[in-house]
């Protein structure tokens, strides 16, 4: 039918522009759920892996550490090689090399004594999240080269959501392969998915300006709308180079928005590290639930995270296009989504299941909610230093999945229950609060010197 002759100019453009950039947001929101699964099977098979090799709970923590450890010295590096090499063969070969180290998880029980099975598990769990270093600021500078400023905050919360995502869709599958087959086979199936992955990502993955199926309407209206079409900026003449490897680094880390940006994100990980990590063990252990139980359970609150993560992205890119400031837009989301995440300390003052797993859910669609850290990401990193500053952020973050289990596993281990590490947590958020309220002024994209 042929448009209407009253039909604005934008609407034409709009009714014939193509929309290549869902189809990429679609593979990285499939990639990054996959990248939480492999996460989280330790947390699911962990019980029935403790009850076969006898780990107490410091020692489980440590096991729990052992990924973050690799994840955040590898942040940097991985930051440099994607500025360098792009997000297409870097993304492909980390998800290669994860999924790869997930594979080799099953086979730990062949070692025979139970303090080599230990070490084994510690090693690939390390190598595992050195490969996984670049997964999240490769979907940052995707997301910056395929997304207008006004669809930035939905596309990066979506793929962010995924950590949601995960828990939903495969707590409760991996808790059911663990308790009808055994662990071994959690990690065989993770494994062999993600290596069908990497090659799905270099199929399809391109920048915009030389994907095929972009058409003219769709890369004028990324360009137009602040995307980096190239997969990187341009610089013009007289434009700055800007600084290389520690001097780079130094103007990011000394500059008050990014740091501010950056600390917070580190106390929104202690929350997220919680629920990867301690808490279906929470469940089974305090509550008294199945590792089945503890598995369907906890995709209920992933449930709300993931809602809470979706809406936050969408209400903080309505804001903008109603006209509200980018800082407000984002600000205002991220505050009112972790004051809520605070609740979760309710937690230690409830007796019935049904009232912990409502505070629980409360908490992570507050978590969702304010969880448009990489969106921040996208606005404020500078345009020639995207790779850099995601990991640098990405870096910060995950400290906390260093400290969060470990932490929990002495608090646990020390005082017999979860009280004061659910305490750990709501601070935390609070923190998170402070941090934007306080640290972070005005939100903009930084120039480098």
């Amino acid at each position: 039918m042929p448009l209407s002759r009253t039909a604005s100019p934008a609407a034409a453009d709009a009714a014939t522009r193509s929309k290549v950039r869902y189809v990429i947001l679609a593979l990285i929101f499939v990639i990054t759920t996959l990248n939480y699964a492999d996460r989280a099977t330790l947390s699911v098979t962990g019980t029935a892996m403790r009850a076969e090799f006898g780990f107490d709970a410091i020692r489980m923590g440590y096991i729990f550490s052992a990924f973050s450890w690799a994840y955040v010295l590898s942040q940097l590096p991985a930051g440099w090689i994607l500025d360098r090499f792009g997000a297409r063969r870097v993304y492909a070969t980390s998800i290669f090399l994860w999924s790869l180290f997930t594979l080799l998880q099953s086979a730990i029980g062949v070692l025979g004594s139970a303090a080599a099975a230990v070490s084994a598990l510690f090693a690939l769990r390390f190598v595992m999240g050195a490969a996984e270093a670049p997964a999240f600021p490769a979907n940052a500078k995707v997301v910056a080269s395929w997304f207008p400023t006004a669809e930035r905050g939905t596309a990066s919360a979506i793929f962010n959501s995924a950590q949601y995502f995960a828990a939903v869709v495969f707590t409760p599958l991996m808790a059911w392969v663990t308790h009808a087959y055994g662990w071994h086979h959690v990690y065989l199936m993770m494994g062999v998915g993600g290596l069908v992955l990497a090659l799905v990502w270099l199929k399809v993955m391109k920048n915009p300006a030389s994907h095929p199926h972009v058409n003219r309407l769709e890369l004028e209206y990324i360009e137009q709308g602040g995307g980096l079409v190239n997969g990187h900026s341009r610089r013009t003449h007289g434009e700055p180079a800007g600084s290389s490897g520690w001097a780079l680094m130094r103007q990011l880390l000394t500059n008050r928005m990014l740091l501010g940006v950056y600390l917070a994100q580190y106390c929104i990980n202690v929350i997220t590290y919680f629920f990867l990590t301690w808490f279906p063990i929470y469940l089974v252990q305090a509550r008294g639930m199945t590792i089945l139980q503890a598995g369907l359970v906890a995709s209920l609150p992933a449930i709300c995270g993931f809602l809470g993560g979706v809406l936050g992205g969408v209400l903080s890119d309505a804001l903008i296009r109603g006209g509200a400031s980018l800082t407000m837009a984002r600000k205002g989301p991220i505050v009112g989504g972790m004051a809520l995440s605070a609740c979760i300390v309710g937690c230690n003052y409830v007796h019935s299941d049904w009232l912990v797993v409502a505070l629980m859910s409360l908490a992570f669609f507050g978590k969702g909610l304010g969880a448009l850290g990489w969106a921040v990401v996208a606005d404020t990193a500078p345009k020639q230093a995207i790779g850099l500053s995601g990991s640098i952020f990405n870096m910060f973050g995950n400290v906390a999945g260093i400290v969060t289990p470990i932490v929990i596993g002495y608090l646990v281990a020390k005082t017999g229950s979860f009280d004061s590490a659910l305490a750990f947590v709501g601070v935390n958020a609070a923190v998170t609060v402070f941090c934007y309220l306080v640290i972070v002024k005005d939100i903009k994209r930084v120039e480098l010197t």
